[in-house]
């Protein structure tokens, strides 16, 4: 049977986008649990291979408003402390942070919108998931909440131009990155609302315009992960 890979979901607007495309053309297959409406987070992994969380709009500790989160911060903690492989992306890195003892707050600068150059630590370079970026390679950023303090145990892998996190290993098989390697323009459009910021306008044209050649690189990367999954299944 092939091997599949648990996504939690947390809103429409953030789905996986080319995400599954990409996990299958790795060789494994994706179930899609989109926690939002309603659907159980288990408590833990099961039979699955992976665990990926992907972003959302909300607070990383808004529990009150998103009753899911704690139990998905739950199955995140599970899962690295099993030592399965994990890889959260932008809300789902920040929720890992939290599940394991760091810190998650507000960018001081205000909202992060845009593509960043990929900057590395000497540690990223190395690292068996990251080493598939290379080292300015332009990822996409659209936060307004960061790391603040890693998890005790954790690497930083990669720093982006603020100096915030983007990208760090939580646990052997564990990761987090700050940035979305799972989108394209016309999914990134539906995160502007009402009347977009010039930020906001300017990233989605530079999307549009550059995800020919930016897509090789993140699919890179997502089978990467697939490939590490496949190898420590569990």
């Amino acid at each position: 049977m092939t091997p599949r890979v648990l996504v939690i979901q947390h809103e429409d607007k953030a789905p996986p986008g080319l995400l599954l495309p990409w996990v299958e053309r790795a060789g494994l297959t994706c179930d899609l649990l989109p926690a939002h409406e309603g659907y159980a987070v288990p408590a833990d992994l099961g039979d699955h291979a992976a665990l990926v969380v992907l972003g959302g709009s909300m607070d990383a500790w808004d529990d009150a408003a998103y009753r899911w989160l704690l139990p998905t911060r739950a199955l995140i903690a599970g899962t690295v402390a099993a030592g399965r492989p994990f890889l959260g992306v932008c809300l789902g890195h920040q929720l890992a942070a939290l599940a394991l003892g760091g810190e998650v707050g507000r960018l001081p600068q205000g909202q992060t919108v845009g593509l960043r150059a990929w900057v590395p630590t000497s540690e990223g370079l190395a690292d068996p998931l990251t080493r598939a970026l290379s080292p300015g390679t332009e990822v996409l950023h659209w936060n307004s909440d960061t790391v603040t303090a890693l998890p005790p145990g954790a690497t930083l892998l990669a720093s982006a131009g603020d100096g915030s996190v983007q990208a760090a290993r939580l646990g052997p098989l564990a990761w987090g990155v700050q940035f979305h390697p799972e989108v394209d323009a016309g999914l990134v459009a539906g995160w502007t609302t009402g009347r977009p910021t010039d930020a906001e306008v300017g990233a989605l044209q530079a999307l549009r315009e550059r995800q020919h050649e930016l897509h090789p690189a993140w699919e890179q990367l997502v089978r990467r992960f697939v490939a590490l999954a496949a190898a420590h299944p569990g």
